[in-house]
């Protein structure tokens, strides 16, 4: 049985444990909450982006990005967390695109955004052709997304694959994320119609904004709205990756922060059964004293 004096150093070393696991809940409580802050940033630019694609709809049927690709092989692009010590935010994400793979069969070749997405590429022996780990920090930025949205669109455009494929956590509540493989490449003019109006009805009267929108005059659309449409489309793409990866971000610290309170509260059950143990191993070391004074006091009588 271990001394009383290792059992307390143990409860020093757990509770220590504890205190640096709280403070990191806490750091990703506030993290977690800053990404859902962003996502909801963008609903009046997303507003005017839907009054501009209504304008532009009817000119979209052959828009170069609405038709899949020639090749089988597919475009994966991965967001994990540069770091650890976030439950299964990690392997689900992984899982996903095991199970991805077995499940259609396809040819994946890969982007990486977050250094577990380009170890397990490495670690499979795949073919890797970006990689965005080391600028994924938790402040996204626009111009970041915005790299990667345009390397998404070329790669696909140039032929080589058949389609472009997401995979990441999608958020649902703090302690709920899925992971899901979202087509990214192709879309159609009804997939964007869906996503911008999805963002906006909880924000806006959108049966209202539409009919305002119906109900003014006609005018031209310069140059031509297929060149306008050739501006529009690329930034409400890069807004839906850029969504995406706050999305991501928002389900890494909500599994940090709940990975972080059960090692918290982990750390202060195992303190309180060795404070416990603690007591009785000194409560047995002063009934062991007790007893030899008694017996020294006893021999003194006899003598």
């Amino acid at each position: 049985m271990a001394s009383a004096k290792e059992i307390k150093r143990k409860i020093w070393s757990i509770k220590n444990t504890g205190k640096i696991t709280k403070a990191m809940e806490l750091i990703s409580t506030v993290k977690m909450k800053k990404a859902q802050d962003l996502a909801l940033e963008k609903k009046d630019f997303v507003l005017e982006m839907l009054k501009i694609f209504l304008r532009v709809e009817g000119f979209l049927e052959d828009f170069p990005l609405f038709n899949e690709g020639k090749w089988d092989k597919t475009l994966a692009l991965i967001v994990t967390s540069n770091k650890g010590l976030c439950g299964g935010y990690n392997v689900n994400v992984m899982k996903k695109v095991n199970s991805y793979v077995k499940e259609t069969g396809e040819e994946l070749e890969y982007i990486a955004v977050g250094k577990k997405a380009a170890n397990f590429v490495a670690r499979t022996g795949n073919k890797l052709i970006a990689d965005f780990s080391e600028d994924f920090t938790d402040n996204i930025e626009p111009l970041f997304t915005k790299n990667i949205s345009k390397l998404m669109r070329d790669e696909f455009l140039s032929g080589k694959y058949n389609k472009v494929v997401v995979f990441y956590n999608h958020y649902v509540n703090t302690i709920k994320q899925i992971p899901v493989a979202k087509t990214q490449l192709p879309i159609d003019s009804e997939g964007i119609k869906d996503y911008l109006m999805h963002t906006l009805e909880d924000y806006v009267d959108l049966e209202k904004e539409i009919k305002n929108l119906d109900d003014t005059y006609s005018y031209d659309l310069e140059p031509t709205p297929e060149k306008l449409a050739n501006e529009v489309i690329p930034m409400i793409l890069d807004m839906i990756f850029y969504d995406t990866l706050l999305v991501a971000k928002a389900s890494e610290h909500s599994s940090r922060m709940i990975a972080m309170k059960n090692a918290k509260d982990s750390a202060k059950k195992i303190a309180d059964g060795l404070t416990l143990k603690y007591n009785k191993a000194r409560q047995a070391i002063i009934t062991r004293e007790v007893s030899e004074i008694t017996a020294g006091v006893e021999s003194m009588k006899d003598s």
